[in-house]
């Protein structure tokens, strides 16, 4: 039996993946963002009927963008997604720019955005008649971002079993919500549903205001390429990726759309907007004395989110290191747990500082501008491998059409979406901008000066000793581990 190598560790999932992953990808892309983005997009499109065309429509553009994934999925089998794409086709600099932006933005916020809604719905029932203190809402954040990042640091095993666990919750309060929807809609509880209702605007939304509620709407389904971080472990991708996509994503469409449609047979479009946690009031409403459900479904599904994308954004910062764009210190692992402490604590202190500078919905249209603008690049590179290399072999293949028609879309989005929100997008281009010093300082220059060199070495050394981390066998640094004494485990973790 071989010792585990960086890919074991790299990519820890759960036994479903290793199937065929269509109820994999709908669990991933299904999140906590439903719970949040509703109260955005209806914000942003001033009435109920447009609300709903969005998010059809943001089912239709995940489709898209999921289809060329696909494509390079298989014509470029590595783990890793977009940075492995990326930096296949475009080389070092882009590769490592797009592993800038998800280690500072994209996964920080997105764990800032699920820890405030989980701290939401767990304070709402508290104050019932108002907004819950920012200060509390804070302070529980960052508890359990703690208590899941000290969980993931220390069992890889636990990690997994929490997401198996409190998928659970989401799926329970989803059900609850169509169910209950359906039986409302069936006892003739359908006024704000109606046309002259749905598409009685209460302000007339700009090109910009569209924009911004396809940015929220995007942030319920994002997750939809998370399968392409580990092609290499999906049996027979080029069956079963495309199916995972064909099944899932009207599976999520349909999902989201009728949640909405529940929401709005319990409230007004005003009611819904001034709502903190709107899962809670549509409970509130209608459940009675079973209203507690909510909070509790909500706040597990918060749970698992934040554990998930814990467990995600540290692997791709692990990935990034092992390619050697990243300090070579998070390419390590625990000697006993098999765990890479450094990349979660990176993943957790940047989340704890994003978390104070910003509300919910500023973070939504921050990250997910930052989202967009790297699917895009993606899938340009998708159009730009036809071209370099025409004849590589593509077990699947899609019309040029779909690609073309979602860059379209994304130069749309991200044009007016800048318009709109100049100094929320402007900081997050200006964050990857600063990725590209960083590069040529730290990855492309090689000859640095021996005093550097030193300099970098101690540091790497004292961490290893505070996180008791060393290189796993196979890694990128191929020589031992050892030069700071630190004991390796006699026992080898489990695949």
């Amino acid at each position: 039996r071989t010792e585990p190598t960086l890919s074991h560790v790299a990519v820890t999932t759960p036994d479903p993946l290793k199937s065929e992953g269509n109820v994999y990808t709908a669990c991933n892309i299904i999140g906590s963002g439903i719970f949040i983005s509703p109260k955005g997009v209806l914000e942003h499109t001033g009435s109920v009927g447009l609300a709903l065309i969005i998010w059809v429509l943001g089912g239709g553009v995940a489709a898209l963008g999921s289809l060329c994934y696909a494509e390079l999925g298989v014509t470029i089998p590595k783990s890793g997604g977009d940075y492995s794409y990326v930096t296949e086709i475009f080389g070092g600099l882009a590769g490592f720019l797009l592993l800038w932006s998800a280690v500072l933005i994209m996964y920080p916020t997105s764990l800032a955005v699920i820890s405030l809604t989980f701290s939401n719905y767990v304070l709402q029932p508290v104050f019932p008649n108002c907004i819950p203190p920012y200060n509390a809402t804070r302070i529980l954040s960052m508890v359990c971002l703690l208590l899941l990042t000290w969980v993931n640091s220390s069992s890889v095993r636990w990690a997994t079993r929490i997401q198996d666990i409190f998928t659970a919750g989401k799926l329970l309060a989803l059900a609850l919500i169509i169910t209950v929807g359906f039986i409302q809609i069936f006892k003739g509880n359908y006024e704000e549903l109606t046309p002259s209702k749905a598409f009685n605007f209460w302000m007339t939304p700009s090109v910009g205001h569209l924009a911004l509620a396809f940015l929220q709407g995007s942030f319920a389904f994002s997750g939809w390429n998370f399968l392409n971080y580990v092609t290499e472990e999906l049996v027979d991708p080029r069956r079963n990726l495309p199916r995972a996509i064909f099944i899932s994503i009207p599976l999520v469409t349909f999902v989201y759309t009728f949640t909405n449609i529940a929401y709005f047979t319990a409230m007004s479009p005003q009611e819904l907007l001034s709502s903190n946690a709107v899962a809670v009031t549509f409970g509130e409403k209608l459940l009675g004395y079973f209203s507690w459900v909510m909070p509790v479904s909500v706040a597990l599904s918060t749970f698992g989110g934040i554990n998930g994308y814990l467990f995600t954004s540290s692997r791709l910062c692990f990935s990034g290191a092992r390619e050697g764009h990243l300090p070579s210190l998070f390419a390590m692992i625990h000697v006993k747990y098999c765990t890479p402490i450094p990349a979660l604590l990176v993943c957790c202190l940047a989340t704890l500082i994003i978390m104070l500078v910003g509300d919910t919905y500023t973070l939504i249209n921050y990250v997910s501008f930052i989202n967009y603008l790297c699917y895009g690049v993606t899938i340009i590179g998708l159009i730009v491998l036809r071209w370099k290399k025409p004849k590589i072999f593509r077990p699947i293949k899609v019309n040029l059409l779909i690609p073309i028609t979602y860059l379209a879309f994304w130069a749309f989005l991200l044009v007016f979406s800048l318009y709109s929100e100049p100094v929320v997008c402007g900081v997050g281009l200006i964050i990857i901008l600063t990725g590209v010093p960083v590069f040529f300082l730290g990855v492309y220059w090689r000859n640095k000066p021996k005093c550097v060199n030193r300099l970098i070495e101690s540091v790497t050394c004292w961490g290893q000793k505070l996180c008791f981390v060393v290189y796993p066998q196979g890694g990128a640094a191929e020589e031992p581990a050892a030069h700071c004494h630190l004991p390796t485990s006699d026992k080898s973790p489990r695949k």
